[in-house]
This record gives structure tokens, sequence and C-alpha cells, in this order.
């Protein structure tokens, strides 16, 4: 497979995907794949993790049937940038408006649903895809994901979560493929993304004690509740994944299925979705092949979001298109195979994450860029413009460019409890050291020893002790945007501002002279 970093303006309409895929085989005995994302969860937050209060049965199983990744870095901390960057196998500065958020896909870039499907799998999707975002207008006539299946819903879910029956919806994509017909099937759940029903956890009559709070937050009654609930929502989302696999036994099926199981992002709290911090990055990720995975294992390997779309070419055989793009990343079926624990290929030294604009948070929507490289050790984030507000500006223009509260923004923060008590709370002193480190703005670079420091609460950068770590990733880092071609290195990205919003924009003050 082909690592190739050419500028995506090259050769637009030059390539089709339908016209490079070798036929299926008349004996297709290929794996399937069941690819499992959820909406807003960060990796420690299953109990395969030694989380405490949650309980993830699905994602355990995959992980005890194959092994459990300790070191899965996101594309991007944002859904939709993320998620575009699996489907084509491309860092988000190498897909235009795709990498950003709700904007559009452009359609030249190949993705691996599509080339699956054209070598012969069945394939289909339920929950969320692509999104949030508007691929009718680069014309795609379906979701980059795939074919929907979403006929079928259920009463039996959390309050304003989904009501799509995601395993029922399973079913009815099984019983469309043709016998021996391998499949790639989508299941993007929609949680934990919020909203939430408040106070559901102990609705259900389960302790806030159990709730492990994030170092960035306060130990407070309010921040546990809203966490429980949190974790309410990713268990709901499990006990589809648990039917899935269930049906799969039933059919025989399992054993010749390859199910990755990981998130496009970290839990919608402050200082982790939409922030390039460990919390933002740092994906759960579980896989087991039975047929050709030994069980039990934990792999410490580095692995990319783009890495794993190569894997999933791989496993399924199917060559990446000879066109001006390819694959950013690197196959580890060889990880997955493998008969041992720990770091298996040395070779993995780092992996990138970035993002633009999330939400519609700043003055004419002007984006927050970032760029980070992850190391086994450390973390270190680039903030591109750091004279702007990270979590969005605090004030909103209301009707009639009326100013709205004073603390009434942070758009790129979700809305919710944990929110709401930060700035309700702001001016508490055991408080406001939390409200600040979500909102403010932050210097250039911010370093942090993620074995030490998960949390990412002690910037090193003006550590002594730290300034060769410094001086290295930084390097490393823009040697290597400048490689694979972003736009932030080459000339600036003001690119990125003019790439159109298709959900809901606010209004803002000017930004401060």
């Amino acid at each position: 497979m082909k690592f190739l970093s050419s500028s995506p303006g090259l050769f637009l309409a030059l390539w089709s995907v339908f016209a490079i895929v070798s036929e299926s085989p008349a004996d297709d005995d290929r794996p399937n794949v069941l690819f499992v994302i959820s909406d807003d969860q960060s990796w420690l937050h299953a109990s395969a993790y030694g989380t405490t209060g949650i309980e993830t049965p699905g994602f355990d199983r995959v992980a005890k049937a194959g092994a459990l990744f300790n070191n899965a870095i996101a594309a991007s901390p944002g859904c939709s940038p993320c998620r575009a960057a699996i489907l084509t196998g491309r860092h988000t500065w190498q897909i235009e408006e795709a990498g950003t958020h709700a904007s559009s896909f452009p359609k030249k870039y190949p993705v691996f649903t599509d080339l699956l499907a054209s070598s012969g799998y069945h394939v289909g999707y339920t929950g969320k895809g692509w999104g949030p975002g508007n691929y009718k207008i680069s014309g795609w006539e379906q979701n980059p994901a795939g074919p929907s299946y979403s006929k079928r819903k259920t009463k039996d879910h959390p309050p304003k979560s989904s009501n799509l029956d995601y395993s029922a919806n399973f079913e009815d994509f099984l019983s469309e493929k043709e016998e021996d017909q391998p499949f790639l099937f989508w299941f993007g759940a929609q949680e934990p993304h919020r909203p939430y029903e408040v106070g559901l956890g102990k609705q259900k009559g389960r302790d806030v004690a159990s709730v492990e709070v994030p170092p960035f937050l306060p130990d407070r009654e309010e921040i546990r509740s809203d966490v429980l609930d949190y974790y309410i929502e990713i268990e709901y989302y499990d006990s589809h994944l648990v039917r899935m696999l269930d049906l799969l036994e039933e059919r025989g099926e399992l054993n010749n299925t390859v199910v990755i199981v990981t998130s496009d992002n970290g839990m919608p709290f402050p200082r982790a979705k939409a922030n390039c911090y460990e919390y933002g990055i740092h994906m759960p990720l579980a896989i087991c092949w039975p047929e050709k995975m030994p069980g039990g294992r934990t792999v410490d390997d580095l692995i990319g979001f783009v890495d794993i779309t190569a894997t999933i070419l791989d496993v399924a055989g199917v060559e990446y298109p000879d066109n001006p793009f390819g694959l950013s990343g690197k196959s580890f079926q060889d990880l997955l195979v493998s008969k041992k624990s720990g770091v298996l290929d040395p070779s993995r030294k780092a992996v990138y994450s970035a993002r633009e604009r999330h939400s519609s948070s700043r003055y004419n929507n002007l984006t927050y860029p970032q760029r980070a490289i992850r190391t086994s050790k450390y973390l270190l984030i680039h903030n591109f413009r750091p004279e702007r507000w990270p979590a969005g500006a605090p004030q909103v223009l209301e009707k009639e460019g009326r100013p709205g509260p004073p603390h009434g923004g942070y758009h790129d923060i979700d809305a919710g409890p944990s929110l709401s008590f930060l700035v309700d709370n702001r001016d508490d002193s055991e408080i406001s050291p939390y409200f600040h480190m979500a909102v403010d703005r932050r210097p250039e670079f911010e370093l942090f020893n993620i074995e030490s420091d998960p949390g990412c609460l002690k910037n090193l950068v003006d550590d002594p002790k730290s300034r060769q770590t410094l001086q290295q990733l930084a390097s490393q880092l823009n040697d290597y945007l400048k490689k694979t071609g972003d736009p932030r290195v080459l000339d600036g990205g003001d690119i990125y501002e003019s790439y159109i919003r298709y959900s809901h924009i606010r209004s803002f003050p000017p930004p401060e002279e």
C-alpha cells in the first residue's frame, strides 16, 4: 500500500474508485469486518481498561477474544473530520473540506467502504456514519459510510438517546447478503453524544461514588453525576454490541469476522472533546478476529486512525487505487496475528492528530487550528492561532446583535451540567482553576508527559529539562506536516477559513485587537 503526500488539488477528475479494485474471488473466504465506533468516548471509559463504575461486556468480550490496544490516537478530536480520516485513510489536513467540521466531503477521495463494496463485499451502516456535514453537495448519493440500515426503531433506550435499534438493523443487513458473501458493517453508535437525561445514572440506582472524575474536572457531586450519566450512555450502546456479537456467533460467522471497536473523539466534557489533549484524542480500541488472532493480549504500539483504514483494506485483500492521493497509514495486521503482548513494532514511534473548526464558536466562523504529535511518553500540541479562544468566544450575539450573557459562549464545549457548573462557580477559589484551564487562551506550544500527567495539567514548555524534547518533537511534527502537505505549515492555512459550514452559524463580537 502506498503513502503519497501529493497535493490534493492534482488530477482532480482523473481517477475512479470503481475502476481499480479486483473482482471478488469465486470462493470468497475473506473475513467479514464489523466496524464499531461510538460518538464521544475517551479511552479509559470501558471496563476492560480497569475503570470502575462502568460495565462494557461487549467491548470487554472483543478485547478478551483478541487484543486491547492501549495507545490508539484519533485523527481529530471532532467527529466529522475524524470519521472522514478513517473513511479515506488520510490525515484531516489531506482531505480539504472533509478535514473540518460540518462541511462537505470531496468525492475524489476514495473511501474504504466503496472499495470493499466494489470488491464484492456486502456493505452497510446503521446509526451515525460520516457527519455532521453535507455529503450530497459533493455528489455523494449516499453517506460515505455506505447504504443506510435504519428502519428498525426501539422504545427501550435512554431518554434523549437515539431510538434506532442498532442490533435489529444489523440483523436486517445480514439477511440481505448472499450466502458466503463477506460483509463490512459500520455500526456508528450515537452515544454517548450529548444531550443526556440529567440524573439518569441516579435514576437507575447507580452510585456516583463509583465514578472516576478526570483530573481536569473538580470532584463535586454535579460533575460525578454528569460523568455517571455519560457512563450509562456508553453501557447502552455496548448492549447493542453484545447482541451483534451473539447474532454473529449464532450464524456461525463470528470466527471469520474482524471486529473493531473504538470511538471518534473524547468525552463531551470541558478540556476533552474538541481538544488535542489526551482525553480528547486517546481512544478505546479493541479488536478480535477469532480465526486468526490469539486472544487475551494487550498491544502498546502507537496506532493512528489512518492505520485502521490501511488494516481494514489489508485484511480484506483490497488494493488502494493507483491515484494521486494514497493512504497515510500503515497496516498493523501483523500485530493482530502476533502471539505477543506489549510493543510489537518499534518503528511505530509517533502518531498525529489535528483539528480546525469544531462548532460555530468564533467571530466569522474562525477555526482554532491545532496539530499534535503523540509518542509513547509525550504529547506536543502546536496551537497555530494562540490569540483565539480555544473553547470559543466567551460571549455570543443574540437577536439584532444584542450581546448575550458574558459567559454564554464557549460553544466548542458541549452544553451540559459540567460546563454550567464551571461557569456558574467560576468565582469559587476551588473551581476557578478548572474553569480557566477549560476556556482561557493557551500558548503556542504545549508539552505534556502523558505517563505522569494523562490529564495534561502541567505544560513542560518552560521546563529547562524538557527543552531538548520540545525542540525535537516540534521539529519532527513540523517536518511531518510539510512532508504530508499540511496547508498550515505550507502557506498559513487560511484556506480553512473559507470552507463552508453547513450547520448552524452563530454571531460573535469582533475579536479584540
